[in-house]
């Protein structure tokens, strides 16, 4: 085991006192040291729980003979950076927590880990720690809270989430719900602890987690205050010592067949674009490439299957109690790979044959999808010659094919602005631009903008292209990670008010209607604008990150 290197031998007596001080006895020092990787906080409504639901996972390290040793990394919560400069720090997060992870565990060579976790950046920075690191892993998702039932107003009678209420300001705008409504929907919408109830960017790459085989099955849908979330973290403590003397690696779990799993899963779910970028990102740890025609190759073959919010009505635990990720797997049949090891000890083959579809409309069956092609979709063309992401379980049939003049504008604030002031209408292609992952920098989500868009009844007749990112509380006709981003001088960069851009989803097509002789010409006389940042941080990330078209990662030195 690793951890002998630091514990035995007359010259570790030093390494011995020190944690002796810390509360450990020579008992203790003598079983495998695993470590309890959390990220609870005090701020994010997701992680609220994970100091109880670490504490299941201790005593099932302890009870199956091993030592647990908890940290913590850090966690932000999307929503509440929304909005502001602070989203800008959230994709680079991602790069921290995982780069923190490995210090810890490399610093003092632990045997193994389990990583709590829940939401949006946090889920993939860990799964990106554990495929560095190549040691006995689990990842314990945390789990989604549950929807709230308005009993009176505009959502009376309707489960709603956080996506439902992001579009308060827009409803505001519109007239269509009062100052009061809005209060109250601000103070009964989150209803406890979890990451937010839709098929948002956390809750889906929690599902893509246990499609990958990184935590025991139902895992990943289990809502965050069910008794049964408890149980199962008290499992992966004790499953995670039999990692340990089987010698089970993530790299053995995480291959390219797991992978192939998690996008047919995601394709079939409908998920958050950003997937794309968080399943480049992990892959990419374990020298795996994920070219975005794999994507779109497998969206084309695979059926989406479950009608989740935001742009449908089911929420995750919805989800959950209709059978899990192993019953959406089992619905996929010959599209999902069986003979995968997963953390659980089971293949994949063996926890979809255990499986059991409880409801139909939730999870549909291939004969009867929601539509015949998966969730997500990848765009080229002129305005994205290196591709962009549509998630097409959000946009309405007659959205398919849009074309309308650009009008641009070089931030989220700028877009919200127009918004409020009714320069923006029907028919419109918003671009938003130099909020790429060197432009931002960061990679900022354009949920503002968006939920604003929905809310004031425009979802159907305008289009919006960015080189940034969308929540996945998104819907609508919202094309992101566009690449080249502005930053690197891509095509977006020299799009005019008034130009034509043009969207065809079932070609796969996102272009900027001018002749090829004058792009070449404002490509010529464009020169990159200034970097917004000048120290900290955000001045190394965007020295060092990569486009979005390959995850966002940094750059191989």
């Amino acid at each position: 085991m690793r951890s002998r290197e630091v514990i035995e031998g007359v010259d570790r007596c030093v390494h011995r006192a020190l944690f002796k001080c810390s509360g450990f006895t020579d008992e203790d020092l003598s079983k495998p040291l695993v470590a309890v990787v959390n990220s609870w906080n005090e701020l994010v409504p997701g992680h609220i729980h994970l100091n109880i639901l670490s504490q299941h996972v201790k005593r099932g390290i302890l009870e199956a003979q091993g030592t647990p040793i908890e940290f913590n990394t850090i966690a932000l919560c999307d929503g509440i950076a929304q909005g502001h400069e602070g989203l800008k720090m959230s994709l680079p997060s991602r790069e921290l927590i995982a780069d923190s992870i490995e210090v810890m565990i490399q610093g003092h060579l632990f045997d193994a880990m389990v990583c709590l976790t829940t939401c949006d950046k946090i889920n993939p920075g860990m799964l990106m720690a554990a495929a560095r690191l190549d040691i006995p892993t689990i990842i314990a998702p945390g789990g989604a809270m549950y929807p709230a039932c308005p009993t009176w107003g505009y959502y009376k009678g309707r489960k709603i989430t956080v996506g439902q209420l992001f579009e308060v300001p827009g409803l505001l705008q519109a007239g269509k719900i009062t100052a009061e409504e809005a209060e109250y929907l601000e103070n009964i919408t989150l209803t406890g602890p979890g990451a937010c109830g839709g098929l948002y960017t956390a809750t889906t790459t929690q599902a893509l987690i246990e499609a990958l085989g990184m935590t025991l099955p139902y895992m990943g849908t289990t809502p965050a205050s069910d008794s049964a979330k408890t149980r199962l973290c008290h499992e992966i403590g004790r499953q995670i010592m039999r990692l340990i003397e089987e010698d089970v690696r993530p790299s053995m779990i995480m291959t390219e067949g797991a992978f192939e799993n998690a996008i047919a899963v995601d394709m079939a779910l409908g998920g958050s674009t950003n997937t794309i970028l968080h399943l480049k990102a992990v892959a990419n740890e374990l020298g795996i490439d994920l070219p975005l025609e794999l994507f779109d190759e497998i969206s084309r073959r695979t059926p989406h299957l479950c009608n989740m919010s935001p742009a449908g009505v089911y929420k995750i635990a919805d989800l959950h109690n209709a059978g899990g990720i192993p019953a959406v797997m089992k619905q996929l049949g010959d599209l999902i790979k069986r003979n995968l090891q997963t953390v659980s000890g089971k293949t994949v083959g063996e926890i979809v044959d255990e499986a059991k579809v409880y409801d139909t409309e939730v999870i549909r069956p291939r004969a009867n999808p929601i539509h015949n092609e998966g969730g997500l979709a990848i765009l080229r063309g002129s305005l994205a010659p290196n591709g962009a992401v549509l998630k097409i379980a959000a946009v309405t049939p007659k959205m398919w094919r849009f074309k309308g003049p650009a009008k641009v504008f070089n931030s989220e604030e700028e877009v919200t602005s127009a918004l409020r002031n009714g320069l923006i209408g029907a028919g419109d292609f918003i671009i938003i631009r130099y909020e790429g992952p060197k432009g931002g920098p960061g990679m900022r989500e354009m949920l503002m903008a968006t939920a604003m868009i929905s809310g004031m009844g425009l979802g159907e007749s305008v289009a919006l292209a960015t080189d940034g990112r969308f929540s996945g509380a998104t819907r609508g006709p919202c094309i992101g990670h566009v690449s080249p981003e502005a930053m690197e001088g891509g095509p977006i960069a020299i799009v005019q008010n008034g130009d034509l851009i043009s969207m065809d989803i079932e070609k796969r097509r996102l272009d900027l209607e001018v002749p090829k002789d004058e792009v070449e010409r404002r490509l010529r006389s464009w020169k990159p604008p200034e970097t917004k940042v000048r120290k900290g941080y955000l001045r190394r990330y965007c020295q060092l990150v990569t486009s979005a078209d390959k995850g966002a990662v940094f750059k191989k030195l």
